[in-house]
């Protein structure tokens, strides 16, 4: 079966500690899984997105305006990769195997070209890792069900803010879009 990562939002501004809407020290605590999982997943070929939140200042209509603090600014620290993640795509950002993508939604799906790439390649199975769990994360898990992608969650690479909303979006995955969590 062919298989992508689905990297989520692995970035300054939600993950560092002075970020703009930070998870931080839960989202800190699973760099070193991010960075392996995808890793390993360049190294094999298979297909690796980096989907990234996109924000323009002082849109006022975007609904998220509303609910959040700015982040992710267009051209901003904010949007680079946290950490040790940053050095891996700047190594392989120019390979066939790696694509870039702005989402400017939670789910990595809405209003992107997501479905289309993976579809190209034939991919069946989706593995997602990244910020945060019960957000974007989750959101991007949700559409994958509903395109029919057979889904697996690393657990051990995805963190929220929110304990609570991890624990239960964690559960969610197993029990309503049947995925496979895995460590």
């Amino acid at each position: 079966m062919k298989r992508a990562l689905l990297n989520v939002d692995y970035t300054y501004d939600f993950v560092a500690e002075d970020g703009k809407l930070t998870c931080g020290k839960p989202g800190q605590d699973i760099e070193k899984a991010v960075v392996r999982l995808t890793k390993e997943f360049l190294e094999s070929g298979d297909y690796v997105v980096f989907a990234v939140d996109k924000h323009v200042e002082g849109d006022r209509l975007h609904p998220e305006t509303k609910l959040f603090p700015p982040h992710n600014i267009e051209g901003s620290p904010g949007r680079d990769f946290y950490g040790d993640l940053k050095q891996l795509y700047d190594e392989h950002k120019e390979a066939e195997n790696v694509h870039y993508m702005d989402k400017t939604r939670y789910s990595a799906f809405a209003g992107t070209d997501l479905e289309i790439k993976l579809r190209e390649r034939n991919i069946e199975e989706v593995h997602i890792c990244g910020v945060c769990t019960d957000i974007c994360v989750l959101h991007t898990a949700v559409d994958a069900y509903n395109k029919g992608f057979q889904i697996v969650i690393h657990k051990d690479a995805v963190a929220s803010f929110n304990q609570a909303g991890h624990n239960w979006a964690l559960t969610h995955f197993t029990n309503t879009l049947g995925a496979r969590v895995v460590e």
